[in-house]
């Protein structure tokens, strides 16, 4: 796939965080959460739990230093529906560790709606940042790995998923999968490893909503 047809056709990005994580985001960048645990200086067991183990509701961590920060649940998935997905390619372990050394952005409005309207979040308001893909993604063209499903989903299908999963713009099969499916389906997530410290250079809005403001 080619930059300039990511670009075209996904003009915008969205990033889903807690509510009021905003002001923090803007002043420290958008961290993966290995990178946020690192600056809050959290090791040991609860560091342990926290990369390398389900998630079923959100953490909050602190430090003298910072204001208190959350590190957001991983409902849709499980240990189960995991290791069905993966099938020995690596374990469940591994796999939320992957997914915690990265960031994640959406790139339809479509799919921030999805994620917005599931159970688990429907009720709540989050920071929705709308990004300009152009800036980002010409900036971190090198360092982009993109998806073509939802990684952090086994729910209610855990479908089959390997770490080769994540490929750099120039090998993900765009035009194949565009074939036979949607431009809401062809690429599912933009992701950026360790984070996007600047990510307020591309940030267009940002809105404190829930999936019924939107």
């Amino acid at each position: 796939m080619k930059i300039e047809t990511l670009i075209e056709n996904y003009p915008r990005l969205y990033h889903m965080a807690s509510e009021g994580s905003w002001p923090s985001i803007q002043k420290h960048g958008l961290q993966c959460t290995r990178a946020l645990l690192d600056r809050y200086n959290i090791a040991g067991g609860q560091r342990d739990r926290i990369l390398r183990q389900h998630r079923p509701e959100c953490v909050d961590i602190s430090s003298p230093k910072y204001p208190k920060a959350t590190v957001r649940d991983q409902k849709p998935m499980s240990d189960k529906g995991l290791s069905k997905a993966l099938g020995g390619s690596c374990t469940p372990s591994e796999w939320y560790e992957i997914l915690n050394n990265r960031v994640f952005f959406w790139l339809t409005e479509e799919r921030l709606k999805t994620m917005l309207g599931a159970r688990p979040y429907k009720n709540s308001k989050h920071d929705v940042l709308t990004i300009d893909s152009k800036k980002l993604i010409s900036d971190y063209a090198g360092q982009i790995l993109l998806s073509g499903m939802n990684s952090g989903n086994t729910k209610p299908f855990p479908h089959p998923r390997t770490p080769e999963l994540f490929k750099p713009i120039d090998e993900f099969p765009f035009e194949e999968r565009r074939k036979t499916r949607s431009l809401r389906n062809a690429i599912v997530e933009l992701t950026v490893p360790d984070g996007v410290p600047n990510i307020a250079d591309y940030v267009l809005s940002v809105k404190t909503i829930s999936i019924d403001e939107l």
